[in-house]
């Protein structure tokens, strides 16, 4: 076996074992829906609705996957319980490609920027800091200098967290006294960053969801301070969503997509939760991709989306 295989191996036996509660949970509910059933009908695909919405799925979604097997079963005139599973993963697995985003292969950054800058957005508590001290450590990896903003100046935790994590890391960390202009912190990071040639810089930003209008203007006040020092900056707008928060994390993407312009997500904490569901949701619900996935606390668990690994963990091939 070579050192890629390896590696590969390595990355699905996480993802497998990341997604195992989410699997267990939603097999044993399908399980007992077509118990003593050989023919998938309205009662069945009544069940499977409720197997798939109490899997955080999301309504909306839902209905989408249900119509969708009903199309099937109307077609195919019988069609067998066994066959329930089969079909469910084909249904998810189109639905996501249907979102029209390409997975990225790896962590590498698109297009020729530089640096390339990633805003990083998200409620308190939801994995934010430790997800931009993951990225950072994955950016270092490859060969990237990384810069990190400590943006998120309203919470002492949050700026001595991210310091640790660039110390673990082993890249700056731009920082201010508490209470300071969060776009002064940005200001401060790209310009260091620019000046040092970095490749990437992640600002961290306070993860407040009381005050919509104030969230926005925050946020708009950073991005044009940022675009100031480099245009076109920030290059992502990443929100992070505590996947075992469920229903929940549809919410937080509906008030921060109403704030900012979010371009891709990350779904954290998918190892903890039997709510793996709600990235099927997301994805479908707001058609913005779905970068990374979280799957536990070691520095290397969190890893790049990829739709069809997800849906053959969630499965099995």
């Amino acid at each position: 076996m070579g050192l890629f295989d390896f590696f590969s191996k390595q990355k699905k036996e996480t993802l497998d074992k990341g997604l195992e509660k989410t699997k267990e949970s939603m097999f044993s509910k399908l399980s007992r829906a077509v118990a003593g059933k050989s023919k998938v009908d309205d009662e069945v695909l009544d069940d499977l609705e409720e197997v798939l919405i109490t899997s955080d799925v999301g309504v909306n979604t839902t209905l989408k996957i249900i119509e969708r097997i009903e199309k099937r079963v109307s077609k195919d005139k019988y069609v067998n319980t066994d066959e329930l599973n089969t079909i469910l993963r084909d249904e998810i697995a189109d639905l996501l490609t249907e979102n029209n985003t390409v997975d990225a292969e790896d962590f590498s950054l698109p297009g020729d920027a530089k640096p390339y800058v990633i805003m990083v957005v998200g409620v308190n508590g939801v994995g934010k800091t430790t997800t931009i001290g993951k990225l950072a450590n994955q950016f270092k990896k490859a060969g990237k200098s990384v810069y990190l903003g400590a943006a998120d100046t309203f919470r002492a935790a949050a700026v001595e967290q991210l310091v640790i994590w660039g110390e673990r890391v082993g890249v700056p960390v731009v920082k201010q006294s508490m209470g300071s202009d969060p776009a002064s912190v940005a200001f401060d990071t790209l310009s260091s960053a620019k000046a040092n040639d970095a490749d990437v810089v992640i600002i961290d930003t306070a993860g407040r969801l009381h005050n919509k209008v104030g969230l926005m203007n925050e946020l708009s006040k950073i991005k044009k301070v940022m675009d100031k020092i480099v245009p076109g900056a920030p290059n992502e707008v990443l929100l992070v969503l505590d996947g075992s928060t469920g229903q929940n994390a549809f919410e937080q993407a509906t008030q921060f997509t109403v704030a900012t312009d979010v371009t891709a997500l990350a779904i954290t904490k998918l190892d903890g939760t039997a709510k793996g569901g709600v990235v099927i949701g997301i994805s479908d619900q707001f058609k913005i991709p779905v970068k990374y996935i979280g799957l536990g606390e070691g520095i290397d668990d969190l890893q790049v989306f990829r739709r069809k690994e997800f849906v053959d963990s969630l499965f099995g091939e």
